[in-house]
């Protein structure tokens, strides 16, 4: 359910104008006029945060479960999360190319719809489940539990959920993972920490894309960095490229780190 529009995955909301930006791709079948705001407001403001916080709770309990299935086999699960065209696939392909040798990899892939970006993770020898969600903006636990029953990961594995592009929802739903990531990169605003801020006060890292891009974009770094930490002062940052291979040892490390953190001592 997203918290935004209260809407559950698979929703088919018919479409209506609307003056502000919901930044996801979903629609609302009711009004905003006056009218419809009346005497009813408080009353429907009050069901629909009734059915967001048992939604929610729905979520959390099989988050719960998945966290422990995961935890109990050593694997290390981090999920993606950006807006579209972040560059995340790009940048997560790379990685599972890169790391499957040292590790195994598998993939849940969300989308709204086609199996795309899983061909794309399945070209580099890795495994990956599509989890398309439809009208939904955003992966719930459930599902990625399904997924889990699917993929099977090796204990110890990195297991990569990448989200359904969007900056909103998904900050709202906790999948089972060690950590959010949220990538962003230097082709949008570097003011998106400041406009999405629930996404980056929930997330443990925040990786800027498309470094190599720089030399032909108006995106300032320094400002950018220094608004995220406006939402999350401890918030580590890294600057990243899957062309150039800029920042990719770093981004490598930290998961390196991530996954020891989670391995239980060997017996001597």
């Amino acid at each position: 359910m997203c918290s935004v529009c209260g809407c559950a995955p698979g929703t088919d909301h018919a479409p209506h104008d609307h003056a502000h930006d919901h930044d996801h791709s979903h629609d609302h079948d009711h009004d905003h006029s006056p009218a419809s705001q009346g005497g009813g407001f408080a009353a429907e403001a009050g069901r629909l945060i009734r059915i967001e916080r048992d939604v929610l709770s729905i979520n959390d309990r099989f988050a719960a479960l998945n966290r422990q299935r995961l935890a109990g086999r050593g694997i290390l699960a981090l999920n993606l999360v950006s807006s579209p065209g972040s560059g995340k696939t790009t940048l997560l392909a790379r990685t599972v190319g890169d790391l499957k040798d040292w590790a195994p990899c598998a993939v849940i892939e969300g989308d709204q719809q086609t199996d795309l970006d899983a061909e794309r993770i399945r070209a580099t020898g890795v495994s990956a489940v599509q989890i398309n969600t439809g009208k939904g903006c955003h992966l719930d636990a459930h599902r990625v539990g399904h997924a889990l029953d699917s993929l099977d990961p090796p204990e110890g594995a990195l297991l990569f959920i990448e989200n359904v592009g969007n900056l909103v929802c998904p900050a709202a739903f906790d999948l089972g993972e060690a950590h959010k990531v949220v990538f962003l990169s230097v082709t949008e605003g570097e003011d998106k920490p400041l406009k999405y801020p629930d996404m980056f006060a929930v997330s443990d890292l925040m990786v800027l894309t498309k470094a190599d891009l720089l030399p032909y974009v108006s995106f300032d770094v320094e400002r950018c960095w220094e608004y995220a930490r406006r939402v999350r002062p401890d918030l580590p940052i890294l600057v990243v490229s899957a062309v150039s291979g800029q920042g990719l040892e770093d981004w490598y490390a930290w998961i390196r780190a991530e996954r020891a953190a989670r391995t239980p001592p060997k017996d001597d």
